[in-house]
């Protein structure tokens, strides 16, 4: 008899998009004719800038020549993509990081999900509260918790992020063994400083404990203050893993790039409690279950260290930065608090004495702007909503103009 994986029964019903997409169905089911603004789900909708269509051009046309066609390239990326990589994303902000320590995949939530793989089914898992979903269902699925009860799983650490604490984690209570951070957080916007990040290394270094630190929207950081990668903290190679996106930097999520930090002094414990290599692990389950990104894909993203990529990437940051200036803006002046927008492009809204869900709702019917509940991602989000500044700027300022008649 086949059996199910029993731990997916645990799964909540649906999936926080899910609910999402169903409702903006159904509301546009009986309003055939409303104009509705997506400002939920993070994607972005500006076109792939010049340097980097150039670059998959040259990569379509090698492949369509038998002196420079490609099959299968190394699993772990191109070596020309990740020296790249390295240099500039790390060696540039003095973060000793190898180009061999550098895994190329096709997204950072495919890695986020997966690298859980590595661990024992019987360790401590910490986990901010609010979060972004993939990384507790992945745990979930995997068996590390409970069962479902009053809107969180028995056997996780929750780290609650709220007002109170400027929506970051506290080190937790008890000792933990894995420890998820995300800054600039996705979905609270909220960053993160050297000194507060240097808490979390000697904490996870003097507990043994592995960070799974995700910086997909790094590049969203104006405050040159403000730390790119985790790897700017001493020690933090001995204990940390970190994710990389070029979804939000370049606009690639529907072509799909990503990469993960894996540095090789980063040991894990087995059973015995000796050291074993966590750079050696990924690399087994890395080539053992993946067969590499495209070589089009790769010559696409190299383009984006490019001078003119730089320049031209620089530029479109820039333009949703404005438009999380806007929403800013407009939810300052109806009396709302928030966080984020500032160093990332999500905001962060405190629906004051509205429930998530009911501010969802209210936004949709009255507005026919959609934004996310904050109860989505976890129970300290209940009564907050993200707003995402990923649209074109015509878009989000007819959206906000309509949210101040809505709510006036």
């Amino acid at each position: 008899m086949i059996r199910a994986n029993d731990n997916y029964s645990k799964l909540k019903a649906s999936y926080l998009f899910s609910d999402i997409a169903k409702r903006v169905g159904e509301y546009q089911l009986k309003n055939p004719g409303a104009q509705i603004i997506r400002l939920g789900i993070g994607d972005v909708t500006r076109a792939l800038v010049p340097a980097v269509i150039k670059g998959f051009h040259e990569g379509v046309d090698e492949m369509a020549n038998d002196a420079t066609f490609r099959g299968y390239g190394p699993e772990q990326g191109y070596g020309f993509l990740r020296e790249k990589i390295a240099k500039n994303d790390f060696q540039d902000r003095g973060a000793d990081i190898s180009a061999d320590e550098i895994f190329v995949s096709d997204g950072a939530k495919c890695d986020t999900g997966n690298f859980q793989e590595l661990f024992a089914t019987d360790i401590k898992v910490a986990i901010p509260d609010p979060v972004y979903p993939a990384y507790l269902d992945t745990n979930v699925m995997a068996g590390r918790t409970g069962e479902y009860e009053n809107g969180r799983y028995e056997g996780i650490v929750y780290m609650d992020c709220l007002k109170e604490n400027n929506f970051l984690p506290k080190l937790p209570d008890e000792k933990v063994d894995l420890i998820y951070l995300c800054f600039p957080n996705n979905p609270t916007g909220s960053t993160a400083t050297k000194e507060e990040l240097k808490v979390w290394v000697e904490y996870a270094k003097e507990n043994k404990a592995l960070i799974l630190f995700d910086a997909a929207y790094e590049s969203f950081i104006r405050d040159e203050e403000l730390p790119r990668t985790i790897y700017e903290i001493e020690g933090a190679k001995e204990v940390a893993v970190e994710f990389r996106s070029f979804s939000k930097t370049a606009g690639f999520t529907g072509t799909r790039c990503a990469f993960t930090i894996v540095p090789k002094n980063c040991m894990v414990f087995n059973s015995k409690g000796e050291k074993t290599s966590l750079h050696a692990m990924w690399n087994r389950r890395h080539s053992t279950k993946f067969n590499g990104v495209s070589y089009p894909v790769q010559k696409a993203v190299e383009a984006v260290y490019s001078e003119e990529g730089k320049v031209q990437i620089r530029d479109q940051i820039a333009y949703y930065l404005n438009n999380a200036d806007i929403i800013r803006k407009t939810v300052e002046s109806l009396g709302f608090d928030y966080v984020g927008g500032k160093n990332s492009p999500y905001i962060w809204i405190d629906g004051k004495d509205r429930e998530s869900w009911d501010f969802f709702d209210l936004l949709l019917t009255k507005a026919s702007v959609v934004c996310t509940p904050g109860a989505g991602f976890g129970r300290c989000g209940k009564q907050y909503i993200r707003i995402s500044a990923f649209n074109s700027f015509e878009n989000v300022t007819t959206a906000m103009d309509r949210i101040k008649e809505a709510l006036r």
